[in-house]
């Protein structure tokens, strides 16, 4: 490669516990369906791949290439959250299921008088 070459692809650092789409290359390029997994980072080993669960089934993936792999941000799952309306007479049936859990634990434990932590003897 030549010195002047540069990488197109962003080399992310992933990390354990982090979310990723991956998509299997033999699966792709054998144009096989559903060659594409929301999957979790297991565990990253020194030559720089990844093993990861997929998150849908359970399936391990062993020596993942990052090259095929890209971080899911939160900020992109919790939009719905983020962008909920203030009005609860419109929009709500535009929220996922997990959006207004989320929504209703908060009223509840903002609607609470604060406690003072119990003191230790």
């Amino acid at each position: 490669m030549r010195d002047s070459a540069q990488i197109t692809t962003p080399t992310t650092p992933f990390k354990r516990g982090q979310f990723v789409l991956y998509r299997d290359p033999e699966m792709f390029w054998t144009g096989t369906a559903d060659h594409t997994f929301v999957c979790r980072i297991e565990r990253s080993w020194m030559d720089g791949t990844h093993d990861l669960i997929v998150i849908a089934t359970g399936r391990p993936v062993h020596n993942a290439n990052p090259d095929y792999m890209r971080l899911l941000p939160a900020i992109d799952a919790m939009r719905d959250i983020d962008t909920a309306p203030l009005n609860i007479n419109g929009g709500v049936g535009d929220l996922t299921a997990a959006a207004i859990a989320w929504l209703h634990q908060q009223h509840a434990t903002a609607n609470q008088r604060p406690q003072l932590p119990a003191q230790s003897d």
